[in-house]
């Protein structure tokens, strides 16, 4: 991955674009934070105010420049993420598929992993759900943490025990949180930028709405992709729609899922694990953007899962794993296919979307299964003996 890293403007890999947003976005960002301010009125700001300390970050490495700092710093949180992975597999019950899964699944995604902050905000979360049996005050901290640099890693809370556990981690993800976001509001101005930018994002050509858009071109739809927000967006009829529809069932998937919470009265020693998986799984697919680094945290999540012997995802981990290598030929290498829409590109759209569904659906099935209460066989009444 270092390699890819140095050879990452060769044409077959893109030409350089994914190294890009380090040395050019991520340090313009860095010199306005440093003078306390978020990037107020950049439509590519969409982040919530804890990505400021972990954009500068690399400040803490002297001697190296921004780009070197940011790729060490994210190789220590891929290490992180590694030891607890290999410590909660040796552990009863536990098991070191977890540990080699994420050895061998972050390469799937080539040098991406180590452009961008996702390795990161993946190893808060990870850690926040191996501590959580022992300590859900910690875990809720973690996960506040990692929600304020990304929000998802608060869906690690979902699968906690009912009750004392649930209650602890969720009054200490409060704390965590009101009390960063007052050091954050101290330090820095304009803290809650990020929301006005994120509300106007549009249909992301990676997502599922994006793919049926792209099909749709070869239909005769008129809407063509543009750079908008950061990201490669389609414009045109019926876009607004296909936006509002995935806001919906992003609203759906919450309901399910808090449904399941409600109905579910079974738990293995995995069910927190599971639970989150099957959780961000669900609002991914059902998002109106699907970057390719979107898979850092699933992988991440898939790994602990499989740190214990009691989980359901085996299945799911698989279709994670192969999504991710379809993701890195979706991006970088055939990028300017899947932008053109072109039937290649499309083609590996539909096949990378559809193995994320696949593991969508298959999750929450066997995560409610697997929680559900026990159903008795039906009494069958005996013949009645012949006298």
């Amino acid at each position: 991955m270092l390699w890819l890293l140095t050879a990452g403007g060769r044409p077959e890999l893109g030409g350089g674009g994914v190294a890009r947003e380090v040395w050019r976005l991520y340090h313009h960002w860095y010199g306005i934070l440093a003078h306390g301010a978020f990037p107020a009125h950049d439509p590519l700001w969409q982040y919530p105010p804890g990505a400021g300390p972990v954009l500068l970050a690399p400040a803490l490495l002297p001697g190296l420049t921004y780009f070197q700092a940011f790729v060490v710093l994210t190789l220590a949180a891929d290490a992180a993420v590694t030891a607890a992975l290999a410590r909660a597999g040796t552990r009863p019950g536990g098991s070191l598929r977890g540990a080699v899964h994420w050895t061998c699944g972050l390469p799937l995604l080539l040098h991406l992993p180590l452009a961008r902050y996702d390795v990161q905000v993946t190893a808060l979360a990870v850690v926040a759900l191996l501590v959580a049996a022992r300590s859900p005050r910690a875990c809720g901290a973690l996960a506040a943490l990692g929600a304020l640099v990304k929000v998802w890693p608060v869906l690690v809370l979902l699968g906690l025990p009912k009750g004392r556990a649930t209650r602890s981690a969720l009054v200490r993800a409060a704390v965590t949180c009101a009390g960063a976001l007052a050091v954050l509001a101290a330090l820095f101005t304009h803290p809650f930028a990020f929301l006005r930018e994120q509300g106007g994002r549009g249909v992301q050509i990676e997502s599922l709405g994006g793919t049926a858009l792209g099909l749709a071109t070869h239909a005769g739809w008129s809407g063509a992709a543009r750079y908008r927000y950061g990201a490669m967006e389609f414009t045109g009829p019926y876009v607004d729609t296909v936006a509002r529809v995935s806001l919906a069932l992003t609203g759906l998937a919450l309901a399910l899922l808090l449904v399941w919470r409600l109905r579910a009265v079974r738990r293995t020693p995995a069910t927190t694990y599971d639970a989150a998986l099957s959780a961000v799984l669900l609002f991914t697919v059902t998002s109106r953007v699907i970057s390719p680094q979107y898979l850092i945290w699933l992988l991440g999540l898939a790994a602990v899962c499989l740190t214990s012997r009691h989980t359901v995802q085996r299945p799911v981990t698989v279709l994670v794993l192969v999504a991710a290598a379809v993701s890195s030929v979706v991006y970088p290498v055939l990028y300017g296919q899947v932008i053109a829409s072109t039937w290649t590109g499309c083609a590996l759209m539909v096949v990378r979307n559809g193995l994320l569904a696949a593991a969508a659906v298959l999750s929450f099935v066997r995560l409610w299964r697997a929680t559900g209460p026990l159903t008795a066989p039906l009494a069958v009444p005996a013949p009645a003996r012949a006298r």
